[in-house]
């Protein structure tokens, strides 16, 4: 009973230590549930969010059910060995019944720019896949970029540095990691959402090369973050398992056609002044060897993929009450994503890949961490006669 008792105390004392920052208000740099257990001062920290979504399609010609689920529910845990050695993870319960490490990486503070870390972290591209608590973003459900195109939540592993550089207001990444595993008995890649379904999750993961993943973001002007960023290498494959390193058969021809090589550029801002808010990115990946990837594998990888997006809110709550601690931001964004903006000859673009997406809707902050939100979706695509789908989403989101 002592043992249980202390350990109740702990965790009460853990919870208590956990707090939701969105941005230092020193810096103005952006923050995340990770950046908050590596500034907190505890020596076990404590967070979490989640997100319980209601979605229900319309349909002209039929009758379409709703869809009610726990999307996700995550913990956050940090650990303070010193002032500069931290352990940050989060484990994720996703649609009630899978459980996923999403981080679990050492940071070590060399200097205050100069940290290197090492583990399973989030690849710095775009703005969801780092900043994906669903208090911080508008809409029940993510961007469709941030799905099909910026595999969220896209992590890998590997080790590197990052760091601030007050003076110049730069914050930096740089990670040599493990990329997405392209064949596996079979191909892994589809031209309709990229490289989602070659995520390995840091579940025994296959590493034939290594990746780059780079950003910089720059937080220097109040109110506004501007992040560039890139990823470079070449997928993985279990065929490279094995294969002598003077090999010049088939067995090499073929395990070069199983993988693709992807050069993935972003940019991303987000500003908000008083009441005001936007933000938007633009993702473009190109794609080498998908003629012979498609033809080794029958799928319809794209040799070139791109999305955007544009984003405006308001707080029309501070029209009434200017100090008021609640927000009811209405907003409305357009998306356009191509999972086929280019093809190699052999393969036919298939212009349903060409999609785009305008929502609309509210997000009611009751609290620091805590909102419900609404919002109704037209979806289309550029194919012939195709007729657009809409949605209505309501949704619960915490983040502490």
């Amino acid at each position: 009973m002592k043992l249980l008792n202390a350990g109740i105390g702990v965790m009460m004392a853990c919870s208590l230590s956990a707090q939701v920052v969105g941005t230092d208000t020193t810096t103005n740099a952006p923050l995340n549930s990770a950046q908050n257990l590596l500034n907190s001062n505890k020596k076990i920290t404590i967070g979490g969010y989640g997100q319980v979504d209601y979605n229900q399609g319309f349909n002209d010609t039929a009758r379409t059910n709703g869809k009610l689920d726990v999307h996700r529910m995550v913990l956050f845990f940090g650990y303070k060995f010193n002032d500069r050695v931290n352990f940050v993870t989060e484990v994720e319960f996703e649609h009630v019944n899978e459980v996923y490490v999403e981080q679990a990486f050492v940071n070590y503070k060399i200097a205050e720019p100069f940290h290197f870390r090492a583990g399973l972290m989030l690849i710095p591209m775009g703005i969801q896949n780092e900043y994906h608590e669903p208090t911080t973003f508008n809409g029940v459900e993510r961007t469709n970029i941030d799905s099909d195109i910026v595999p969220s939540t896209w992590r890998e592993l590997g080790l590197g540095f990052t760091g601030n550089i007050d003076g110049l207001s730069l914050k930096y990444q740089v990670y040599a990691v493990n990329g997405f595993l392209g064949y596996d008995g079979g191909g892994k890649l589809r031209g309709k959402d990229s490289f989602r379904k070659g995520r390995q999750k840091g579940a025994k993961s296959t590493m034939s090369s290594p990746n780059l993943s780079a950003k910089v973001d720059f937080y220097g002007i109040r109110g506004l973050k501007i992040g560039l960023a890139g990823y470079f290498g070449n997928t993985q494959s279990t065929l490279y398992d094995g294969l002598m390193n003077n090999d010049t058969t088939n067995l090499t021809a073929q395990a070069d056609s199983s993988v693709v090589g992807m050069a993935m550029v972003g940019f991303d801002f987000r500003y908000t002044f008083k009441a005001f808010q936007a933000r938007g990115q633009v993702i473009y990946t190109s794609v080498s060897n998908t003629e012979q990837y498609n033809k080794f594998t029958g799928k319809d990888v794209g040799s070139a993929m791109m999305g955007y997006y544009g984003e405006l809110g308001y707080d029309v709550l501070s029209i009434f009450k200017k100090e008021a601690k609640e927000r009811i931001v209405l907003f409305g964004r357009y998306e356009f994503w191509d999972t086929h903006a280019d093809v190699t000859q052999e393969l036919i673009k298939n212009d349903s890949y060409a999609r785009s997406a305008i929502t609309m809707g509210v997000t009611y902050h009751i609290a620091k961490g805590a909102a419900f939100k609404a919002d109704y979706q037209i979806m289309d695509n550029e194919m012939e006669d195709n007729e657009p789908s809409n949605q209505f989403n309501l949704g619960v989101a915490v983040w502490f």
